[in-house]
């Protein structure tokens, strides 16, 4: 155990000196701070999206599904219904997630400019203006001009966050130059606002339809294809099983340093499972087969979610301890909603060797397994967006619409409550050590 503790002391003492300072440098910087900001936005637009797809397309097939009991002839009724009416039903998923690009531009373009301490409003709409200008070019059908909307899906999402970041990039620095149109002192910066953008607005024009063109005949094909066909590759290669397991086996460890792993590797993951999440939702929508299996909160679901979750059975079912039985108890409400602080500082498992070993080893076990019983098949990739507050099985069942997403999350589950038992076992005997010392 003497040995044990120095290897952490030394550990703990590299991470402090070389890794977290460089991490924290990343997590700040500022075109990830307003993509991973900017991204955030989009959550309530996913989950409204992806409800109306659930709605209009209930996991019933007629062929095989047939009414001979209560249950399968309410889900037939509801299938017939949601085929009658899925025009309807299906106008918030096209207006959140067909046309997701158009909210990833004002999104991250937004936060840029508040980083900027720029009008936000102006500049934002600035960038959604150039980014239609690429790829939302209206199109002469019947004497009648039309904007077909394909383009400003998920195909064109790094396009959208590359060409937010440049436009108010842009716009900063003509402004700081004073390359502008400054109104009279006296006039209200709702009013100064629009026209001090106005001479940047014309230049971004200008610059991305002239190089949409020359990308279009060069290549054949305008701005946003080429950088889709640019990021292909990077983003299968950032979702592979080992890159997953890197970036969840780094989230514990900066969780162990008190540092938030969530928020130091999301402006790494976000953009990544974002997009990987709307590219299933597109596929689910046209039924088509789901393309990604690392999409959304899968990670977390099937990884951390588990963890602290064993953590919290332990401490109410496995420990003796008076402190660690009363924690356990408190935390359960939070614990149930995915919000683990009261555990990470209450507990702690920050600094604390018997959660940190345990939570390393289940975290790659977790998702390991989920990765493999969903490549081969044996539960439903994830393809629909739901609020990450709901209770973890609940989640895995809506977000994959395959009840046997419960089976591998429970299966899981008790894999990571008895590989935790002897590690918080020795944790418990630790706490009544620590508390009879101080009591002498």
């Amino acid at each position: 155990m003497d040995k044990l503790k120095v290897f952490f002391d030394k550990f703990q003492k590299v991470m402090e000196e070389k890794v977290v300072p460089v991490a924290t440098r990343i997590a700040s910087q500022k075109h990830l701070s307003a993509l991973r900001d900017g991204l955030t936005i989009l959550i309530p637009f996913t989950v409204i999206g992806g409800i109306s797809l659930m709605i209009a397309n209930p996991p019933v097939d007629l062929e095989v599904m047939k009414p001979t009991n209560f249950f399968f002839q309410l889900m037939i009724m509801w299938k017939n219904w949601a085929t009658d009416w899925s025009s309807l039903l299906t106008i918030p998923f096209h207006l959140t997630i067909g046309i997701i690009s158009v909210y990833v531009v004002l999104g991250i373009s937004y936060r840029f400019s508040k980083y900027y301490k720029m009008e936000a409003l102006p500049n934002s709409l600035t960038a959604l203006f150039v980014f239609l200008c690429v790829a939302g070019v209206p199109q002469s059908i019947n004497e009648g001009s039309f904007i077909d909307v394909s383009g400003l899906g998920a195909s064109s999402m790094f396009a959208a966050i590359i060409i937010a970041l440049l436009v108010i990039e842009i716009n900063h620095w003509m402004i700081i130059k004073n390359l502008k149109i400054s109104m009279p002192k006296g006039v209200p910066p709702m009013v100064a606002g629009p026209f001090e953008v106005l001479l940047p607005l014309v230049v971004n024009t200008i610059l991305f339809i002239v190089l949409d063109q020359v990308i279009f005949m060069i290549t054949g094909s305008g701005l946003t294809n080429l950088v889709f066909t640019i990021f292909s590759p990077l983003i299968s290669a950032t979702a592979s099983l080992p890159s997953m397991l890197f970036i969840v086996v780094l989230t514990v460890v900066f969780w162990f340093f008190g540092i938030h792993g969530d928020n130091m590797v999301s402006a790494i993951t976000t953009p990544i499972f974002t997009g990987n999440l709307v590219a299933n939702l597109d596929a689910y929508n046209a039924g088509k087969d789901i393309p990604n299996i690392i999409a959304g909160n899968f990670t977390f679901i099937f990884g951390l979610a588990i963890v602290y979750l064993a953590i919290l059975f332990n401490m109410n079912f496995i420990c003796k301890n008076k402190r660690l039985r009363s924690l356990g108890k408190l935390a359960i409400p939070s614990s149930l909603f995915n919000i683990n602080e009261p555990l990470v500082f209450g507990v702690p498992t920050v600094l604390n060797i018997l959660t940190f070993i345990p939570s390393v080893i289940c975290i790659i076990i977790n998702v390991a397994i989920a990765y493999g019983a969903t490549s081969v098949g044996f539960m439903n990739r994830t393809c629909m967006s739901v609020p990450w507050t709901l209770p973890a099985p609940l989640y895995a069942f809506l977000s994959t619409l395959d009840w046997r997403a419960i089976v591998v999350w429970i299966g899981l589950f008790i894999i990571n409550v008895i590989i935790f038992i002897p590690f918080m076992k020795s944790y418990d005997k630790q706490m009544d050590i620590e508390e009879q010392s101080s009591m002498e």
